[in-house]
C-alpha cells in the first residue's frame, strides 16, 4: 500500500496541472483539499488515481507555481466531508446475485445484508453522464468484470465490479456483475448539480 500524498504533480499544457495519488478515495479527498483551499481554477476533477485541476487563474507561470505549491502542501489521507449522504432504495433481484453469492462463498441474502451494511463515497463521475464511480467495497469482495459484457444494461441497474460500486444511470453496454435496480433518477440536466452522486457524496443503499 503507498503511502497517503500527492505521488507527482505534472504541468499540462499552460493552465492546468494533474496530480497523482494512490487511490480513488485519496483523489477524493484531495479534490475537496482544494475546492476549499480557495484555488482559483475553471474545476477540479478526480479520477480513480489523479486529480486534474484545470483552467488556473493566470497565464504568466505565478499562479501555476502557486498551484503546485497548494498541491504539494496536501498532507494527504482518505477523509472527505461529504455535503451529503444519499440513500438509494433497491429491490436486489439481479441477475447476477447468484454468481456474486458463489464468488463471496455466502447465500443470496447474506450478498444483500453485506452490501447494504456499506457506506459508498462518489470517487468520481465518468462512461456516461451521472454515472459515479462509489468507493467503499472490501478488498474481499470484490468480484471481476463478466468476460462478455452485456449490449444493454438497463437504466437504474446497481452493479459491482473490481474496487467499484455504481448504478447505471441509463440504458447502456455493461460488463458490471448486477445486483439489483432502484427507481431513483440519477442524473437531471435541469438541476443546479445535474449529478444526484457528485463527487464526495455518501452513498448506502437499502433493500426494498
Amino acid at each position: 500500500m503507498s503511502e497517503p500524498g500527492v505521488v507527482g504533480v505534472r504541468r499540462v499544457g499552460d493552465r492546468a496541472l494533474l496530480a497523482e495519488v494512490g487511490s480513488a478515495e485519496e483523489a477524493a479527498a484531495l479534490a475537496a483539499f482544494l475546492r476549499a483551499s480557495g484555488l482559483v481554477a475553471d474545476d477540479v476533477v478526480p479520477a480513480a488515481r489523479s486529480v486534474l485541476v484545470d483552467g488556473v487563474d493566470g497565464s504568466d507561470g505565478v499562479d501555476m507555481a502557486a498551484a503546485e505549491r497548494l498541491v504539494a502542501s496536501w498532507p494527504g489521507g482518505r477523509s472527505v466531508a461529504a455535503a451529503r449522504t444519499v440513500v438509494i432504495p433497491v429491490t436486489y433481484d439481479g441477475p447476477d446475485l447468484e454468481l456474486v453469492a458463489s464468488r463471496w462463498g455466502v447465500s443470496v441474502s447474506e450478498v444483500v445484508a453485506r452490501h447494504t451494511s456499506l457506506t459508498f463515497t462518489s470517487a468520481f463521475c465518468g462512461f456516461a453522464p451521472g454515472f459515479a464511480y462509489l468507493a467503499g467495497l472490501p478488498r474481499e469482495w470484490q468480484v471481476p468484470r463478466l468476460a462478455d459484457p452485456r449490449p444493454r444494461v438497463p437504466a437504474g441497474s446497481l452493479a459491482i465490479a473490481g474496487e467499484w460500486c455504481g448504478v447505471y444511470p441509463t440504458a447502456s453496454p455493461g460488463g458490471w456483475l448486477l445486483l439489483g435496480c432502484t427507481a431513483v433518477s440519477l442524473w437531471d440536466p435541469a438541476a443546479a448539480e445535474p449529478a444526484l452522486l457528485a463527487p464526495g457524496t455518501r452513498v448506502r443503499f437499502a433493500g426494498l
